[in-house]
């Protein structure tokens, strides 16, 4: 891996560019990489939560790859709404690419809410193949499509005109935090819940509104809702089918922010057995407690298996939408660590003096990376 001592941070408008820079004179000139990697931050977040992670990646692969934090949905602007956030995302991304002349591919990394703004940008920024679109709206119904069946060529586009390659999600909310034990900080008590799921907006705005299911003002289904088909020009789904891999990294236990079920995509039935989950599958990553790689087979078990179980009306429909395509997903449990009740930070490594414990899950990601 290459020195730390070469890496080039270069703030932008609203983000951070990190590159791997040369020897010499000038150090940080840039030269051409074909890889740009987008991350993304969380709620009251900020483009400095990414730096580890950053530094990291460009040491990994300092001739591939350009990182940009994006910061143009920080600290206050993220109580926006994922639309909003979504928007101001994919004009930071437009100018990333402008900014970075002979790039090719594009990958995202996002924690937390931001794995949201990250599939809102992708659904405005995705441009079909030529050979037509996958899905999408007919007489104003969203067409549900099961994307998994599609042929290579039906279903590939790009993503501003990048070939997309890795989408990768950090403790993020993809069915919301309405729900049992969405919100694990409630501790899964009924009355706690329905309180919060009615007054999140008073905290963190529109996107309390968009993670709690409640934004039904303008007569359109929720937000979150829309987004696991194509709808009108935001092609959802078609672009997360376009990613050549899309993962999900998820806290076992002791996320106080989001729960295990809406972060990992799955129904209760399907979340493995504690018991399964006691110790680290690679001593190389000793908080890597279970890989899960979907493939059709196991796409085809799912859908039989939301036939066979209760799942609330409103993820159900989530979870069919999402898992039209196949996702792989990664469970971490910092059960015996000491920072195991910051989980979702951890996660991240959002803090350095969080390295001692969190650096095995980004080492994971950078080892699984897909140039």
């Amino acid at each position: 891996m290459a020195s730390h001592e070469n890496v080039c941070h270069a703030q932008q408008d609203g983000g951070q560019d990190v590159w791997m820079g040369e020897g010499g004179d000038h150090p940080c000139d840039k030269k051409v990489r074909e890889h740009l990697i987008i991350t993304v931050n969380g709620i009251d977040g900020s483009a400095e939560d990414w730096r580890y992670a950053a530094d990291q990646f460009v040491m990994a692969f300092p001739d591939k790859v350009v990182v940009h934090c994006s910061e143009r949905n920080a600290l206050k602007l993220t109580h926006d709404g994922v639309d909003v956030m979504g928007e101001r995302l994919a004009d930071e991304v437009l100018e990333a690419i402008t900014r970075n002349p002979g790039l090719k591919k594009i990958s995202f990394v996002a924690h937390s809410l931001g794995g949201l703004v990250a599939r809102y940008t992708i659904g405005r920024l995705y441009e079909p193949p030529s050979t037509g679109e996958i899905a999408g709206e007919k007489g104003g119904e969203l067409m549900d499509v099961d994307l998994i069946h599609h042929s290579e060529e039906q279903s590939r586009g790009k993503i501003a005109g990048l070939e997309p390659v890795n989408f990768i999600t950090v403790a993020t909310p993809h069915l919301g935090c309405k729900g049992k034990n969405q919100l694990p900080m409630l501790w899964g008590v009924p009355l706690f819940e329905k309180i919060v799921c009615f007054g999140a907006h008073w905290a963190v705005g529109r996107s309390g509104r968009h993670l709690f299911l409640t934004d039904t003002d303008e007569g359109k289904l929720p937000l979150l809702r829309r987004m696991v088909n194509d709808c009108g020009d935001l092609r959802f789904m078609s672009a997360l089918w376009a990613f050549k891999r899309r993962v999900a990294y998820s806290n076992v236990a002791h996320d106080k922010i989001v729960g295990w079920r809406t972060s990992s995509i799955r129904r209760e039935s399907e979340l493995p057995q504690p018991s399964q989950l006691q110790s680290p599958l690679d001593n190389r990553y000793p908080h890597i407690v279970n890989v899960e790689n979907e493939n059709d087979d196991i796409h085809g078990t799912r859908v039989a298996a939301s036939n066979q179980c209760y799942t609330d009306p409103e993820e159900e429909e989530m979870l069919r939408g999402l898992t039209q395509v196949p996702w792989q997903r990664i469970d971490v449990s910092f059960q015996n660590s000491k920072y195991r009740f910051v989980a979702h930070s951890t996660i991240q490594v959002k803090y350095s003096w969080m390295q001692t414990e969190g650096a095995d899950v980004i080492f994971h990601m950078i080892d699984n990376f897909h140039l």
